[in-house]
């Protein structure tokens, strides 16, 4: 078995060409592991099996017809990026309770990226604190985003779930110690590298349910018969060594209910 990579590099742009190039070979099924990949494969193919990995509702963002019932060629996995959005900022808050105004960094973009800001809004306006958006789509506007939440100034930011801030997670949080700026986001792996907080879906299992996913098509499955799968493992982790290196202390309830803490 051949297995043929294309990665945009967090261009999402550039999303709709590669998916084109795969139909082309053709390969027998294609794994989409994000939002701007799964819409580029739907669009590139009806025919050719399709396994994504998205963090949008794939209902909603036409996907699929049913989670139960996929009803085409796209079947996967979805990690409630978008519904765990508004608990995450009440987390955050529970840890930087002093903070009123924060920064929130998104890719315009990311397909999911105003589905998720709608919910972060929402939930901002019940704590009572002001969000302000902060565009990035790619590494060079990293030193922009934290010029401007110093000017604000910002009391943290929340980092919505991107390729770009993946794959420059340990640039954005050598960025955020330097600043001494709060941050939360989706995956472990901010943390991991400096972050203060993450709360989401744990994407290893994510992908590692997508893979199965692909297996089973190789062997001869359908996707119509194979219903989206929810992640059901939700993290949160905090990293103590930043807490302190911040001046923060973390609430005993909030550490009494995190999976996992750095120390």
């Amino acid at each position: 078995m051949a297995i043929e990579y294309r990665f945009a590099e967090g261009r999402n742009s550039q999303m709709p060409a590669l998916a084109a190039d795969l139909v082309r070979r053709p390969v027998t099924v294609i794994a989409a592991t994000s939002d701007a990949a799964a819409l580029a494969a739907k669009a590139a193919t009806t025919t050719i099996p399709v396994v994504f990995r998205v963090g949008v509702d794939p209902v909603e963002f036409g996907l699929v017809t049913s989670l139960n019932r996929p009803g085409g060629n796209l079947t996967g996995v979805t990690s409630l990026g978008i519904e765990l959005a508004p608990k995450r900022l009440e987390l955050f808050h529970e840890m930087v309770p002093s903070a009123t105004v924060m920064g929130a960094l998104t890719n315009p973009t990311n397909p999911g990226a105003e589905a998720v800001m709608r919910g972060v809004k929402q939930a901002a306006r019940a704590l009572g604190l002001q969000i302000h958006v902060l565009h990035a789509s790619a590494e060079r506007d990293f030193d922009t985003v934290f010029a401007t939440l110093t000017e604000l100034p910002a009391g943290g930011l929340l980092i919505n779930a991107d390729a770009v801030f993946m794959s420059g997670s340990a640039q954005l949080m050598r960025l955020a110690l330097r600043h001494a700026m709060p941050t939360i986001s989706q995956f472990r792996e901010f943390p991991a590298n400096g972050g203060l907080m993450s709360y989401g879906a744990n994407i290893e299992e994510t992908h590692r349910l997508a893979g199965v996913y692909v297996g089973r098509i190789l062997n001869g499955a359908k996707p119509a018969d194979l219903p989206v799968e929810q992640a059901t493992k939700i993290e949160l982790v905090i990293n103590l060594r930043t807490a302190k290196a911040l001046g923060l202390t973390a609430p005993p309830s909030l550490l009494a209910s995190a999976d996992e803490v750095i120390e």
